[in-house]
């Protein structure tokens, strides 16, 4: 039994600030150390439900956020940028089982912290006419590897959105939004014991979830903040300018699909 774990900070309890997030946050320091644990929870339920490898990505921001000396040293995690498949990197049809933890709702649905990969650069990214956050995108992402995600932590809109996707899914409600920067949370024991729990109840469900089914041909929609970072982004030929702040493209393949949005992203995020 093999699990994976895309780990992101945005929905782990106590997280609900940029000086959380952002490299140089005041409180940046404090929020690494609530994620590895969180973290470190859901391994320790890996491993008691009997799991022989468990693989982490870190998966926010620099991806340098794990804190190496702090981590359960049963797991291996993969840490750094870029990396081709960016919050799915490390996951292959080796694994039974993923897990996201600290994941938030997309941008345009409520929930702490939300957006869509770079929150200065994207209003909305629509797969063959569906809106699609992280979320959605890894699922679709571990779908290509036959992986189903089986859990998902976060608030409670992020609990929703992986419910619309997953209906099967179980998911870890940590803290309930009450606006983007504001959160009731559970303390960091609670939070870590329910990790835990819902882990071990997860993969003790997993013959019932089934993997994100993907199915080409892909039309991709991506919607920029503001018509610039559509002008920075069109440099890359693939894509067709629909309006002035959305570009479209169409392949056969979701991970190439995942990679050219990753690749327009970077490029409008140059000028942002």
């Amino acid at each position: 039994m093999k699990v994976f774990i895309s780990a992101d900070i945005e929905g782990v309890a106590g997280v609900v600030h940029r000086e959380h997030t952002a490299r140089d946050g005041r409180e940046h320091d404090r929020a690494r150390v609530l994620m590895t644990e969180e973290v470190n929870s859901c391994i320790e339920g890996a491993l008691s439900w009997g799991a022989t490898e468990v693989v982490v990505n870190d998966s926010h921001g620099t991806m340098r956020n794990l804190i190496p000396e702090a981590m359960h040293p049963e797991a291996e995690y993969i840490t750094g940028s870029p990396k081709m498949l960016a919050m799915m990197e490390g996951i292959s049809s080796e694994f039974d089982a993923a897990i996201f933890l600290g994941y938030h709702s997309r941008m345009g649905n409520p929930g702490i912290l939300n957006h869509t990969f770079h929150g200065g650069v994207i209003r909305n990214i629509r797969i063959n006419h569906q809106d699609m956050g992280e979320i959605a995108l890894n699922a679709g992402i571990a779908g290509v590897f036959g992986v189903p995600v089986v859990l998902v932590t976060g608030c409670q809109y992020a609990a929703k959105e992986a419910l619309d996707f997953i209906p099967e899914i179980e998911t870890a409600v940590v803290k309930h939004t009450i606006n983007r920067q504001t959160a009731k949370n559970l303390s960091p024991q609670k939070a870590r014991c329910l990790i835990k729990e819902k882990t071990i109840a997860s993969l003790s469900c997993l013959p019932k979830i089934q993997s994100v089914s993907v199915q080409g041909p892909f039309l991709v929609e991506i919607t920029y903040l503001h018509p610039g970072l559509a002008d920075a982004a069109e440099i890359l030929p693939i894509v067709e300018r629909v309006n002035s702040t959305t570009h479209r493209f169409e392949t056969d393949d979701f991970i190439i699909a995942f990679r050219y949005i990753r690749s327009l992203i970077a490029i409008a995020g140059g000028i942002n």
